[in-house]
């Protein structure tokens, strides 16, 4: 069973979890490895520090790697933290697979994993558990709202992917598109990945202004998240045309920028992905140490649609410290 059959059967049966359902706990004395992929977005950038904030808050002794988005290096960065000896090791995968042999060292090591954000193809008792959102209602929520936003008419739809291979890309692609497959009127007409990041973003979406007559043609831009979704704004602006108004603009991940452009009216909609991960992950460790408890193999974070209905200016000034 892949990891999105997992993650999407888990967040069916399953209540949402969140830092609520463990009491916080004290981990002084507590080393634990973190390897984060990098910092391709402003989401990533708040995560870390987020992890390290929420670290700190508990006296871990947090070691940090960036993998710079290379499978490679993050494999290295965990062999380096089992070699420390570390008390526990988390970590955001770049992709999904090629994971089984430095999960089984963990292992082998007595080194408990935490996965956060993003899964894996490997065996489920190679990790202790995995913290993340229900990617695939993510993309769902964003389908669903542009269904209700076109009422009908006619769309051709331009996807921005993320990362190859990255289960949020895998599935929020799965999830948009189930959430118009109803609507026979909506069509994915381009789709390319933009890995995440907002340069590229951009990039992409310039090909597809230019081989859509100028974006004419086009009627909205699924972004599998926000960066991306920035970038493919500032295209769309350099071409001409009123992001959000002659291009509708979806996206996933809610961060503060893109909360300024759906206050200017140049985005419609954005997906929550919460940037806490590691509370939900450090507070199943302290549980899991202090008498053996074992955490739900998926906890399922909340996703929340926000639009321009929903305060976008106020929820730019609540987020914006948060290190995005």
């Amino acid at each position: 069973m892949s990891i999105i059959t997992k993650l999407a059967i888990a967040a069916g049966l399953a209540t949402a979890l969140s830092t609520a359902a463990f009491a916080q706990a004290d981990l002084s004395g507590k080393v634990i490895g973190f390897s984060q992929i990098g910092s391709e977005s402003g989401w990533r950038a708040a995560e870390t520090s987020v992890t390290r904030s929420e670290a700190e808050a508990r006296g871990v002794d947090l070691k940090f790697a960036d993998a710079q988005q290379k499978q490679e290096n993050q494999i290295k960065a965990i062999r380096g933290f089992i070699a420390q000896g570390v008390d526990a090791i988390l970590v955001a995968p770049v992709v999904a697979t090629g994971w089984d042999d430095v999960l089984t060292e963990a292992k082998e090591a007595e080194i408990p994993v935490v996965l956060l954000d993003r899964g894996v193809d490997a065996p489920e008792d190679l990790y202790l558990t995995s913290i993340a959102s229900d990617q695939v209602l993510e993309g769902r929520v964003a389908g669903e709202w542009l269904v209700d936003a076109v009422a009908g008419e006619d769309c051709n739809v331009v996807e921005l992917q993320g990362t190859v291979g990255s289960s949020p890309a895998i599935n929020r692609k799965q999830g948009f598109e189930e959430g118009i497959a109803s609507a026979s009127n909506i069509k994915i007409t381009q789709s390319q990945t933009g890995d995440f990041t907002r340069a590229k973003g951009k990039e992409v979406m310039e090909a597809f202004l230019k081989s859509s007559n100028g974006g004419a043609d086009i009627c909205a831009v699924y972004a599998h998240n926000d960066d991306m979704a920035v970038g493919a704004i500032q295209a769309i602006k350099d071409a001409g045309l009123k992001p959000g108004t002659d291009i509708k603009v979806v996206s996933i991940d809610a961060v503060p920028d893109i909360f300024t452009a759906i206050a200017a009216g140049e985005a419609n909609a954005t997906v929550e992905l919460t940037p806490n991960m590691a509370g939900p992950a450090f507070d199943a460790l302290a549980a899991y140490w202090a008498d053996g408890t074992e955490p739900e193999k998926f906890i399922i974070t909340e996703s929340k649609l926000y639009t321009a209905e929903n305060d976008p200016q106020g929820e730019y000034e609540r987020r914006k410290g948060l290190g995005y």
